[in-house]
């Protein structure tokens, strides 16, 4: 059992006065930290100047007034001098006779984190030696003797610096230690390069930052330990960082995957620039979520846009299609009913077109749960086969994916099927093969990869087949295809590519996600579950149940304030909309105040923009949802 800290001190006190030696401590302030009984003995101290606390001021005005320094003149002054002298922390060695006639040395040096330790030795015997060999001594002379006393008291002052020196060594060997151990837990690559671009120092990172690198970069040239893709890229910074140019950047590392941040200072000397501080960090989860936030942000202000203009132009639709019918009944003759069937078609067109950008600006559910990818491409390769023409040949392939990975899956799936629905058509009648495959980047992304063997992508499609309704179609397509892929990719934090197969000259397209293993599932524990459908209420019990769980139930928020306080409660899981007074968030703020420290979540199938959901205050999970669906939400959500 560790000690407390009064017995602490008194043993620390208590070996203190072991030593033969007078010693004190002042901290910063010069406020006395500690000193053994010697102190207080060799100074005739009264106790309120040798306890914890005393003042350093106190203690010297009062052995001025006592005359322990002879004649001082001013004592306030004197006093102040001896303060200013403290302050400034210099390690010292001296000697001095006090006023009883007894010789000390006193022996200062400054601590690290400030404050100041002092060893008073009484010399008066070694002194009286001194005095008995110059006067029994006849054959040498006065000046050899005082060379004697000079030397010994040099070589008194010498041991004293000697001790402050090797004290000073441990010291900086303690923070040299402590900032390389500080240096190593950062997670980011920190470093040093010299003018001739090779390390001085590094902390044995870049391997977490740059997968494959090596750790020990000291003496390696920056071109050998960041690999030619990276230092290709930082080079150019490199050389505005020795002309006094500080800076940070962002790269994608393509080998790997991930985005990189750097910063480089100039390292300056005297008169120039004598190296470069590198600090670099993996920045790939960050530049997802920003991606994904800037993809919401563009999709909120489609729907902002999208949302008065398309309903005044499904009425005007409405419109024309009501004078068109009325126009069908007259005796306009053949050649016009044609073009009110073409019309009518074209108006039709319309409504399914504005169906589709209100899918494309309209804001969705993620459906996140740990997904078996080979599992999930078997599902799709069963759905998009069928629908393929006979000369088309499928192709699905998932390399190095066994472990289950968190995806929202339906979407997934949808974007994939677009992809190869494109492919199909852009083979056309001569067919030919679609190979759909899978594969992990290093441990940042899942890739899927839509490779088909027709003509590939022109130079016009490749700058803006992303872009919406662009299409090579004609009046067939309606350009939003892949510019869904693209938005639901990059609201999951992800990437889309285009380019053609080197090989093939076919069209390929990568969709790149952030690759995420599921967390650890919370440990068991007692849920009390609110929710007013009975058959909801069943459902999620055996969900949880199913993963470890007990629970308790309630069908409203009056219900559930008696349950409360069962002893044990360790999760309240809520809907929205619940029977009687309280809704679901209502009940759980109401809660948080009373100071009930319990994970608090609801879930509802509300849609995402109505007020009820949005202004919860708590972590939603939308209904409907999977077992999976619910274990991953508690994880992300719920503190192991």
């Amino acid at each position: 059992m560790p000690l407390q800290s009064s017995e602490t001190a008194a043993l620390t006190q208590a070996g203190l006065n072991l030593i033969q030696q007078a010693l004190s401590i002042y901290d910063r302030r010069l406020t006395l930290v500690i000193g053994n009984r010697q102190f207080q003995d060799m100074f005739d101290l009264p106790d309120h100047l040798a306890q914890s606390g005393a003042s350093f001021s106190e203690t010297i005005r009062y052995l001025a007034e006592r005359g322990d320094y002879g004649a001082v003149g001013d004592i306030d002054k004197f006093v102040q001098s001896r303060v200013d002298q403290a302050l400034d922390f210099q390690p010292h060695y001296m000697e001095r006779t006090r006023a009883n006639g007894r010789v000390i040395s006193v022996e200062g040096h400054p601590l690290p984190q400030g404050g100041w330790v002092t060893v008073y030795t009484d010399i008066t015997p070694i002194k009286r030696q001194e005095s008995l060999l110059r006067a029994r001594s006849e054959e040498l002379s006065d000046q050899v003797l005082s060379y004697t006393e000079e030397l010994g008291q040099t070589n008194r002052a010498l041991a004293s610096a000697n001790t402050a020196l090797e004290e000073t060594k441990r010291q900086l060997t303690l923070m040299e230690s402590r900032t390389r151990l500080t240096a190593e837990m950062m997670p980011a690559h920190i470093a040093r390069i010299d003018r001739d671009l090779h390390y001085t120092f590094s902390n044995r990172r870049l391997g977490k930052v740059i997968p494959g690198r090596p750790t020990d970069l000291l003496g390696l040239h920056a071109s050998e330990a960041l690999g030619d893709e990276a230092f290709a890229r930082i080079s150019p910074y490199f050389a505005r960082a020795f002309k006094g140019e500080s800076s940070v950047f962002e790269f994608t590392h393509e080998t790997s995957g991930r985005r990189i941040r750097v910063a480089l200072t100039p390292d300056k000397g005297d008169d120039q620039i004598t190296g470069v501080y590198i600090l670099s960090m993996d920045v790939t989860e960050e530049a997802q979520s920003r991606a994904a936030l800037a993809q919401t942000r563009k999709r909120e202000l489609a729907a902002q846009l999208t949302s008065g203009v398309a309903h005044d132009f499904s009425n005007l639709l409405t419109i024309i299609m009501g004078l068109q019918s009325r126009l069908a009944q007259m005796p306009i003759g053949d050649d016009a009913q044609e073009l009110v069937q073409a019309t009518n078609a074209a108006v039709r067109r319309g409504g399914t077109l504005l169906e589709r950008i209100a899918t494309i600006s309209g804001r969705r559910d993620v459906h996140m749960e740990p997904v078996n990818v080979p599992d999930m491409l078997k599902g799709l390769e069963s759905l998009a086969g069928p629908t393929l023409p006979a000369n088309i040949n499928l192709t699905v392939e998932a390399c190095d994916l066994d472990q289950r990975i968190i995806l929202d899956s339906g979407a997934v799936q949808d974007g994939l099927l677009n992809l190869i629905i494109n492919a199909s058509h852009a083979l056309g009648e001569a067919g030919g093969d679609i190979t759909l495959t899978a594969r992990p980047i290093r441990e940042t992304w899942v890739e899927f990869r839509v490779t088909d063997t027709g003509p590939g992508f022109t130079k016009d499609a490749l700058e803006h087949a992303l872009d919406p309704f662009f299409t090579t179609k004609g009046g067939e397509g309606s350009g939003l295809g892949l510019s869904m892929v693209y938005d639901q990719t990059k609201v999951a934090g992800g990437q889309v590519k285009i380019f053609n197969s080197a090989d093939t000259g076919g069209a390929v397209v990568s969709m790149r996600l952030p690759l995420r293993i599921p967390a650890q599932p919370i440990s068991p524990r007692l849920v009390l579950l609110i929710e007013d459908s009975e058959a909801i209420r069943t459902s999620v019990r055996e969900m949880l149940i199913s993963m470890g769980h007990q629970v308790i139930e309630a069908h409203s928020a009056e219900d559930a304030l008696s349950l409360t306080g069962i002893e044990g409660l360790g999760l309240i899981l809520s809907d929205v909309i619940l029977e009687g007074a309280q809704t679901g968030p209502e009940f759980l703020a109401a809660l948080a105040q009373t100071g009930l420290d319990v994970p608090m979540l609801l879930m509802t199938s509300l849609p995402i923009d109505d007020p009820r959901r949005k202004d919860a205050g708590f972590p939603v999970l939308p209904k409907p949802f999977t077992t999976g669906e619910l274990a991953t939400f508690l994880s992300q959500e719920v503190p192991s």
